[in-house]
């Protein structure tokens, strides 16, 4: 018999937000965090603007030990759980901790380390490299230390598989508390590849945006989209079997009801043109979770801002919910945010469980004329007000990977 899985604590860092509560507030506000990159000179980047983190002092909320080895992505990591747990109440000294597991996840993990410890080893030699080089970008780490600060001893695992990584994270640790293999755990995702080597990576893949107006970049379904912005931070998730969180008393968000995976084996990079494994994948997600298509009421698309992306992606949630596709919401909170790449699951999932929860779709604030490619009912400029009672959230990423998960309103 399945079981029921809900979210009881929420984390986040971002770029409109330090904290989850912030985070979701400034989105339902429309608050455009793209600005110029003031965390490095970008003279010789012809992309100057991103979604940066700002504002925290690292030393204040981390052992200092742990932000002088750890590349900032898994900081960041640490400190979107830290909040997570807290929100969620539990105590894993009390906990049967072989229950519990970590499914968090990143796109690419420390290419700062990386980069910074190539450019050390060039100049005085690779046997002057820092001896926690490797143990501070690797990308299971930040799952690894997570389960060491908590305690956690069930499955501690880091998916990665590009910017849909967090966004199956969350979906496998869904799939482990309902089959009953756990009983709860943290998931989510964590990137910090905001930096010169993964702008200019992405610059000539030519899939960043080429304007450096924060107000005309990222532009998800806008005719005149040119790429994605790069962003930064983390997002956490709390999940636990519902009775056990019901007996302890725990403030419940929303209820985690379906997941979906699938991939293109398409290309590389580009997305299907045809957007079947992305349709597949809605699809399965719906069908998880025991529904109709026609139940759905908001989709928090992936929506880059990449001139393939967002008709792709339009056209996958067409063929998957038909003419009901129309009557939904969609948004693409990359809009506020940027790309977090492999963290943008963690944090989407935050602002579908929300939607939900409060009956608020947020925006996409910055697309001005739609592409007549993308021609569903985009929620564009302000927050709507609306009776969600499922939401879906949509990742998908290089390699074709596509990832779903369902979330419904919690009534009990």
């Amino acid at each position: 018999m399945k079981r029921r899985v809900v979210v009881t604590g929420i984390g986040a860092i971002s770029p409109i937000g330090n904290d989850a509560k912030t985070m979701w507030s400034n989105a339902k506000k429309g608050v455009n965090g793209i600005d110029y990159i003031k965390g490095f000179d970008t003279a010789n980047l012809p992309v100057k603007i991103g979604g940066e983190v700002r504002g925290v002092n690292f030393t204040e909320i981390l052992d200092r030990k742990l932000v002088k080895r750890y590349d900032r992505f898994v900081q960041y990591g640490l400190v979107s759980t830290k909040e997570a747990v807290t929100d969620s109440g539990l105590n894993f000294e009390t906990e049967n901790t072989d229950r519990f597991g970590v499914y968090f996840g990143s796109g690419i993990g420390g290419l700062e380390t990386i980069a910074a410890e190539e450019d050390k080893g060039q100049e005085k030699g690779f046997d002057r490299l820092s001896p926690f080089f490797i143990p501070g970008a690797i990308i299971n780490i930040a799952a690894g230390q997570i389960a060491i600060d908590h305690g956690i001893t069930g499955i501690v695992t880091a998916t990665v598989t590009a910017c849909a990584s967090a966004t199956n994270s969350i979906g496998e640790a869904f799939r482990a508390i309902r089959d009953g293999y756990l009983d709860g755990a943290i998931a989510g995702g964590s990137e910090a590849s905001l930096i010169p080597l993964g702008m200019g990576g992405f610059y000539v893949m030519q899939a960043l945006n080429k304007s450096n107006d924060p107000n005309n970049a990222s532009m998800p379904f806008d005719k005149d989209r040119s790429g994605f912005v790069m962003g930064e931070g983390s997002g956490t998730l709390v999940l636990e079997e519902y009775e056990r969180a019901v007996a302890r008393g725990a403030n419940i968000y929303a209820e985690i009801v379906g997941y979906g995976a699938t991939c293109d084996a398409s290309h590389v990079t580009a997305p299907d043109p045809e957007g079947t494994g992305a349709k597949k994948c809605m699809e399965m997600a719906v069908s998880d979770a025991g529904l109709e298509l026609t139940d759905v009421d908001y989709i928090n698309a992936h929506g880059t801002s990449t001139p393939m992306n967002d008709k792709t992606e339009t056209l996958a949630i067409k063929r998957a919910f038909g003419e009901h596709a129309y009557n939904l919401n969609v948004s693409s909170t990359k809009s506020m945010t940027g790309h977090l790449l492999g963290a943008s699951g963690a944090i989407e999932a935050i602002f579908a469980l929300m939607a939900t929860k409060e009956d608020v779709v947020p925006p996409t604030i910055t697309t001005k004329v739609l592409d007549e490619l993308c021609d569903l009912n985009y929620t564009l400029g302000k927050s709507v007000n609306r009776e969600v009672d499922v939401a879906i959230s949509n990742s998908l990423g290089f390699g074709g990977h596509n990832a779903t998960i369902a979330f419904k309103k919690y009534r009990g």
